[in-house]
């Protein structure tokens, strides 16, 4: 996402908090010895979003994973106050899914502008297109897709329109 942004920004600018395990933010913390300081998390947002046009925070494995135990990745996003876009896989099982993340983004008061899904197949099948024509009638919410991109070919990326 740097590449994709042409941000100078250092790793440590970027993720304040970074573990070597694919694991749940709380328990990669603990087993590092370490708890995530969610004023730590809050102020890297701020010194992030002074000078850019548009602040980018990803919800490292979704909107209810606990960054520590009494802090979720939606308390972050309701303390930053920013507009969601939610990814979502377009395979089986993401109707609820999908739907079960906005409506706990709109329990606690967060709009959602967005579901992408992601990576969309090229044909998409006759489930992904059902999932995505049920998600966008039943959330209110538009649907866009996202093909699976070669990380390594920035000149294959997809435009950002920011409008």
């Amino acid at each position: 996402m740097r590449r994709a942004a042409g941000s100078s920004q250092s790793d440590e600018e970027i993720a304040p908090y970074r573990y070597g395990p694919p694991a749940s933010p709380h328990l990669a913390a603990a087993l590092a010895g370490e708890e995530i300081d969610p004023e730590r998390l809050r102020a890297a947002a701020a010194t992030a979003a002074r000078d850019a046009d548009v602040l980018v925070c990803e919800g490292v494995g979704g909107l209810l994973v606990p960054l520590r135990e009494d802090y979720l990745v939606r308390d972050l996003a309701v303390d930053l106050g920013l507009p969601l876009v939610v990814a979502a896989s377009p395979g089986l099982g993401t109707i609820n899914h999908t739907l079960l993340t906005v409506e706990a983004a709109h329990t606690a008061g967060l709009i959602v502008e967005l579901v992408v899904l992601t990576p969309w197949p090229e044909p998409p099948s006759e489930i992904e297109r059902s999932n995505r024509e049920t998600i966008e009638a039943l959330s209110g919410i538009r649907v866009a897709t996202l093909p699976r991109i070669d990380l390594d070919d920035p000149s294959g990326w997809p435009k950002l329109a920011l409008s």
